[in-house]
């Protein structure tokens, strides 16, 4: 029987520099792995006492980069300042943005946690990593990827083409553990009857969302004539998964109950690398407007609107922004039934 292919033989068909930042992030899942597997003693480490998981995780992730000469800098969804590598600032290629750990699932309700990360080319090599160099689109990536704790931790990634998913050997204990490939170029699917979004906040969305999950509500007898499922994670990683194997639409969009903030995910840590992998599986990702890969951003902690799953739905709900004509509003609930249909 011919062996599993695992991602060190996987990694040897990539470019060398690029194909080392993914070996040294890999190795961070998987301490992150062992991490979430304690639960809460996690935090009962000796090596940070009371610190949180979400902490040790973010250190994890950046002592493996500090570790990769192809690394000059990182930044993390925690930290407000780019870390620059001591020795290899200016010379190496690559930048890396990442969540260590999304924090929405990092309770104790055995939800999925994961991690989030991107690798982007390093512009100004020559000089030291710096917050200027992270102000790219998306579309530059080279290489993106996430990993989700669950029943088993798996590792989905592209390096530009396809999407792949490699799930971590339980039985290999060593620092860098062993990733299987158990998904090769997966695709998520063009069209879908699910959709992901946080109902408690419909009354702060805006008309072209509400529309959208007022007709999807609506079910066989509304303008859809098919019905929808709804559900909400409250992960983001555990709602990527989801669309990648399902697939389906998540919806983090903009609202009005916090006017001053325009989104609530971070671009370069969250929005721009989970946009970028899933185009390669063929879906799509826009804040509403404009592609999600296509937004610069202007700070590193910038915050965006994401709507990202099935190309077909996703399109739908860009074209309902475009067309202030049919932004109407329609009623969602009522005393005694969550949903309504638009015609009652």
């Amino acid at each position: 029987m011919t062996p599993p292919t695992d991602l060190e033989q996987w990694l040897t068909s990539h470019p060398p520099a690029v194909a080392d930042v993914v070996r040294h992030v890999a190795r961070a899942c998987v301490q992150v792995s062992r991490l979430v597997e304690r639960g809460t003693l996690g935090s009962a480490t000796d090596e940070a006492g009371a610190a949180s998981r979400v902490g040790l995780a973010d250190r994890g992730f950046a002592r493996a980069l500090a570790d990769c000469p192809e690394v000059a800098g990182w930044v993390s969804e925690i930290q407000d300042e780019v870390h620059v590598s001591s020795e290899f600032g200016s010379t190496a290629a690559y930048l890396v943005a990442y969540d260590a750990l999304d924090r929405i699932a990092n309770d104790d309700a055995s939800t999925a946690a994961g991690s989030v990360f991107s690798v982007l080319p390093h512009l100004f090599r020559g000089t030291p990593a710096s917050a200027a160099a992270f102000m790219q689109p998306g579309r530059r990536q080279v290489a993106a990827g996430y990993a989700i704790y669950g029943p088993t931790t798996q590792l989905v990634l592209s390096l530009g083409e396809g999407v792949q998913v490699f799930t971590l050997d339980p039985d290999r204990r060593s620092e860098a553990g062993r990733w299987i490939l158990t998904g090769e170029a997966v695709r998520v699917p063009k069209t879908s009857a699910e959709f992901a979004i946080d109902a408690s906040n419909q009354r702060f969305w805006e008309k072209p969302v509400q529309r959208y999950v007022a007709e999807c509500v609506a079910g066989q007898g509304g303008p859809r004539g098919r019905d929808f499922g709804m559900h909400w994670l409250g992960s983001l990683v555990g709602e990527m998964h989801r669309v990648l194997t399902r697939g389906g639409v998540y919806l983090q969009p903009r609202d009005s109950k916090e006017p001053y903030r325009p989104g609530h995910l971070c671009l370069l840590h969250e929005a721009a690398p989970l946009a970028w992998l899933m185009e390669r599986a063929g879906a799509a990702a826009s804040n509403g407007t404009t592609a999600i890969v296509d937004l610069v951003p202007d700070a590193l902690h910038q915050k965006v609107p994401l709507i990202l799953g099935s190309r077909d739905e996703v399109e739908r709900i860009v074209g309902y922004h475009a067309d202030p004509s049919e932004n109407v509003s329609w009623q969602l609930f009522k005393t005694r039934s969550l949903f309504i249909q638009p015609n009652v």
